[in-house]
């Protein structure tokens, strides 16, 4: 990630931005993660956070955005819509108050990353955050313990997982965060059959209680970035009855 750098400690320092209309929530998060040694911006309305992250881009960067829903003007969901327009790369961290099944579904299919409902336990929402900060973290920021992984390989089909880059025939993809941890489970396990409520588990997390349509969006998504003719996968391939595998190099990809 462009903007992460080391503090006095060594430790890592991550840029976030707050979106939160709330002045006491809003002021309790930015001191919280001031205190987890991150630098955090906050503005209160969707235009505003617009401008933040064209301004932010402009200069360093945010490493992480999180994105109340229910917002004067422009609400979270039109952010987050605008946002991966342009950028389908940083997390959103959608925290909310609306926690019906069908608005934590609608979020995640937009491109959050990951959404917590009001009223959140502070460490919980912590946690949350640590992750997508280490998910997504670009190994150029140095970091002694990381060991770079080679980037695997499928036929004309290359996923860096260090650095969160794909591409196809050369020219590289961009997939949103969840699409490129749906490729890159698959490209782990060539050959393995997931069901819809295994990659629910494995991708969006244990806690999330989804619907296997949020998979099955994802996956034709993905096809359309990835395959040549969606209609006829080569590599996400519909195993019926059962979900989805990725092609076996061996038989598949010859």
């Amino acid at each position: 990630m462009s903007c992460i750098r080391d503090d006095e400690d060594g430790a890592m320092t991550y840029r976030i931005l707050c979106v939160e209309d709330n002045p006491e929530i809003g002021r309790m998060l930015v001191e919280r993660l001031a205190d987890e040694g991150h630098h955090c911006d906050r503005v209160s309305d969707g235009e505003s956070a617009l401008i933040a992250l064209e301004g932010g881009a402009s200069v360093a960067g945010y490493d992480l955005v999180m994105l109340d829903l229910m917002l004067p003007g422009l609400d979270g969901l039109e952010v987050c819509r605008r946002l991966r327009r342009q950028d389908s790369r940083t997390p959103v961290l959608m925290v909310t108050a609306k926690a019906a099944i069908r608005d934590v579904v609608l979020g995640l299919e937009i491109g959050a990353d990951d959404y917590v409902t009001k009223p959140f336990h502070m460490s919980i929402l912590l946690a949350r955050v640590q992750a997508l900060l280490r998910r997504h973290r670009h190994p150029d920021a140095g970091d002694d313990g990381i060991v770079e992984t080679p980037p695997m390989v499928h036929g004309e089909l290359v996923i860096d997982s260090d650095r969160h880059r794909v591409t196809l025939a050369g020219h590289a993809l961009q997939l949103t965060a969840k699409e490129f941890a749906l490729l890159a489970l698959f490209a782990r396990h060539p050959g393995h059959s997931f069901t819809r409520g295994e990659l629910l588990d494995r991708v969006w997390g244990e806690e999330f209680d989804g619907y296997d349509h949020t998979v099955n969006t994802h996956i034709n998504r993905l096809r359309n970035k990835i395959e040549t003719d969606p209609a006829r996968p080569r590599f996400i391939q519909t195993v019926w009855g059962i979900g989805y595998r990725f092609a076996d190099e061996e038989r598949d990809l010859s």
